[in-house]
């Protein structure tokens, strides 16, 4: 074994894999739980077909939006009705895969993952198990690269969820109303705005490719704007998991008939 302080050393050789005394397992374990049960939530609620709107007043859960199986109810279905009605392809089969795609290939996610699910590294100053590391060049961690694209997608579905929650102001029989739903549909689509506009490829598309911020002043006040919300990024990533769930969650409790809504006006 090559010493520790020999020039030619490609590395330390220290035999422990750590030498950390605090518990660094903590936030990946955390991490690992928290996501599991989301997915698990998340896919449940996919493949349950039901309980995903309020026809009286409007509300439409974002886990189904937009509703284009032929078996949605046709107010749901903002884009039409074109998929089969069948139980192993979710409602919202056009919207999911890419709302999936979009988290998967951001920036604080992939840490996250990576240090709780593939433990690459589990923690700052830790070891990890792996033997070998590529990077994000090969299959499939170079779709990471995609995710500007996914962005423009998700701002696309983002805009979609706005309109639901507009709309859930309209209740069935066209008269205004204001409910507890309506509130939480609200909260849950300007956190998804604070957690798309703070996303690192925003502030790349609205700042980048730029020599003279002096000359974009407008390009340079937005980037501004999305550079202080970035700061923020992983908080809204968090929030915008509790959201979605809390939303789809309280749709699927009134729809069922478990709850009744708390109405404010109408």
């Amino acid at each position: 074994m090559s010493s520790t302080t020999d020039a030619s050393a490609a590395r330390a050789q220290i035999a422990a894999r750590t030498l950390r005394t605090d518990r660094w397992w903590l936030p990946p374990l955390a991490t690992f739980i928290a996501f599991t049960a989301w997915v698990a939530y998340a896919t449940v609620r996919s493949f349950m077909q039901e309980y995903y709107y309020v026809a009286e007043y409007n509300y439409l859960t974002p886990f189904y939006s937009p509703c284009v199986s032929v078996g949605c109810v046709p107010e749901a279905s903002h884009l039409g009705q074109f998929l089969p009605d069948v139980w192993w392809l979710p409602y919202a089969a056009v919207s999911l895969p890419f709302l999936l795609l979009f988290r998967l290939t951001c920036y604080y996610y992939r840490k996250a993952y990576y240090r709780a699910f593939w433990l690459s590294p589990p923690a700052c100053a830790v070891a990890e198990p792996h033997a070998k590391y590529t990077g994000e060049t090969r299959f499939p961690l170079i779709m990471q690269n995609l995710h500007r694209y996914f962005f423009y997608i998700a701002t696309a579905i983002a805009l979609l969820n706005t309109y639901d929650a507009i709309l859930s102001f309209t209740k069935a029989d066209g008269s205004f109303g204001l409910g507890l739903g309506n509130i939480i549909l609200v909260v849950n689509v300007v956190f998804l705005w604070g957690y798309s506009l703070s996303c690192h490829s925003c502030r790349s598309i609205i700042g980048g490719r730029l020599n003279h911020f002096s000359k974009h002043p407008v390009r340079y006040k937005l980037w501004g704007f999305v550079s202080r919300l970035n700061t923020k990024h992983m908080q809204y990533a968090w929030i915008t998991l509790a959201t979605l769930a809390f939303t789809d969650f309280y749709v699927m409790a009134v729809s069922a008939g478990w709850i009744s809504d708390l109405r404010i006006v109408g």
